[in-house]
């Protein structure tokens, strides 16, 4: 029934009699159906007449539909949205996506570069765009980032979001706009927009009217990959608890157990390939995207009490975190705004947008918390649109939804202080730690020597150490402006690593000594005759 006042209701009717909507029998199963004729309502009224015998109660209803704006509504026409940038705005197959990359490349040959971090449980490529001014190449005290979507097959709009930002990154940067030529001079980005090609192949097939909830989710061998990496929050609580350690307990680069690494894990082909990325590549800050909310959630995802599944479960960082979501969050068009209507029973407005994962809906094993645990990567999951399959037509207003809060993002990666640990000879340090304190989270420095450190606004002492070198600590203080704190460190030899060099460089002796031996072994003689 459809009515216009809530008052008035009318039956839609097939012919003379009234219209009935068939529903499905299997749940992986959507059933499309269209209206007789087409109708103008502000309202509509489900009447279930029966059920399928045997089958459980249960009624998802999505209405598929043209808005069709008052022209007397002030505020409608405030808010309709158009785009002035040129991009491909539509669906793009694993083909279509890869002739898409090729496209950008040669527009931006200097700045772009493709390449794969890895192939999917079926064998397609996961495909990584590079955008920086020296592509292939780390540069000693830049930055790199990364974007991420499709870990969930069916859930596109990240997807199709990350190809128009390559797109927009490009056409931006030769069009000589500001701040994205320093962006892209001072950053390295790099872009994955399909980490589950096969899922993506399997909900594409119903497209976006018959795509359902979960067709296409996981890869083909059935995994989760947002949930398929190695749960490293147990280790670190658990040894936290005992207090008996002999050490401190490492709250930073926990190793991945040996059962994970073993071939009989049930570890998805790309869940290994976005962690072989990920240790081979020192990210600063990351989003993944994924869909079916409006929310940006930070880590922990896991809950500390194994008993609960919500509990909110902050990171060491926790300040920090909540400052990056919010920015994405922010600058969002919809997501803070207390107008809007909820995705489908979560309200996020008392959080600005944002979430604790563990207090949404705790999870083992999530990319955030390895990420945060592992790799000195940030990591957050942004939920970008409440549908997770867009039509087509919708791409546009879901990109100016999200592009402001796309590249303000990744101008967060330039928060704290970055700096070089170096040895006396002024030669880069790799591995060594660096500690804030007040913080129990530690980062270390990448094989250059070069780090960054996120950190809010405010005054830090920040100690630096590395084995057989002296720690030095120095406030470093973060301001308001965009750019990070350089703060750096020289490192000298402890006075037992600088005997230990010596005694390798001549055979486990110190030289002096070595040099009296035939001397001494002499003297010895000439008193024993």
């Amino acid at each position: 029934m459809v009515s216009n006042d809530s008052h008035a209701w009318v039956t839609v009717k097939n012919g003379s009699g009234d219209m009935v909507f068939e529903g499905n029998s299997e749940k992986e199963v959507p059933v499309l159906n269209e209206l007789p004729v087409p109708m103008v309502a502000r309202y509509l009224r489900v009447n279930p007449q029966s059920w399928f015998q045997d089958g459980s109660i249960c009624l998802r209803l999505e209405v598929l539909g043209c808005p069709l704006p008052d022209p007397n509504n002030y505020y409608h026409r405030r808010n309709e949205m158009t785009t002035t940038d040129d991009l491909d705005f539509r669906h793009h197959s694993y083909k279509e996506m890869r002739q898409l990359m090729k496209v950008v490349s040669e527009m931006c040959p200097n700045i772009t570069r493709i390449y794969n971090i890895g192939k999917s449980q079926q064998g397609l490529k996961l495909y990584a765009v590079e955008i920086s001014d020296r592509p292939g190449e780390h540069e000693v005290g830049e930055p790199e980032f990364h974007y991420m979507a499709g870990a969930h097959g069916n859930e596109v709009l990240g997807r199709e979001l990350l190809l128009l930002l390559v797109q927009f990154l490009c056409q931006e940067y030769l069009a000589g706009n500001t701040r994205i030529v320093r962006l892209v001079e001072e950053t390295r980005i790099h872009i994955v927009p399909s980490l589950n090609p096969d899922g993506y192949e399997k909900a594409s097939e119903g497209g976006s009217e018959l795509g359902g909830w979960s067709l296409g989710r996981w890869t083909h061998d059935g995994i989760d990959i947002n949930n398929n990496f190695p749960d490293l929050n147990s280790p670190l609580w658990e040894a936290e608890a005992r207090q008996s350690s002999p050490r401190p307990v490492p709250n930073h680069h926990i190793p991945v157990p040996e059962w994970f690494l073993s071939e009989n894990a049930t570890v998805a082909a790309e869940t290994r390939a976005v962690i072989a990325w990920m240790e081979k590549v020192p990210f600063v800050l990351g989003g993944n995207l994924q869909g079916g909310e409006l929310v940006v959630a930070y880590p922990y995802d896991m809950a500390r009490s194994p008993w609960k599944t919500q509990e909110r479960t902050p990171t060491p960082d926790d300040h920090v975190f909540r400052w990056l979501a919010y920015a994405y969050a922010s600058t969002h068009r919809l997501m803070t705004d207390a107008r809007r209507r909820v995705c489908h029973t979560e309200d996020f407005q008392k959080e600005d947008g944002t979430v604790n994962g563990a207090s949404w809906h705790t999870v083992a094993g999530s990319l955030n918390d390895f990420s945060y645990l592992h790799t000195n990567c940030f990591e957050l999951s942004i939920y970008v649109g409440c549908d997770k399959f867009p039509h087509e037509s919708e791409l546009p207003e879901e990109w100016e939804n999200n592009r402001e809060s796309l590249i303000v993002f990744m101008e967060q990666v330039h928060r704290g202080i970055k700096g070089l640990v170096t040895d006396s000879h002024g030669k880069g340090i790799p591995d060594a730690i660096i500690s804030v304190e007040g913080i129990n989270h530690d980062v270390r420095t990448a094989s250059d020597g070069d780090y960054w450190r996120l950190l809010n606004p405010g005054e830090y002492v920040v100690t630096a150490k590395a084995d057989g070198f002296s720690a030095s600590t120095k406030s470093c203080m973060v301001g308001y402006d965009m750019g990070a704190t350089r703060c750096d460190f020289r490192l000298g030899r402890t006075n037992l690593a600088r005997i230990r060099e010596i005694m390798e460089t001549f055979g486990r002796q110190p030289g002096s000594l070595r040099a009296r031996q035939p001397r001494l072994r002499g003297r010895k003689r000439r008193q024993r005759g």
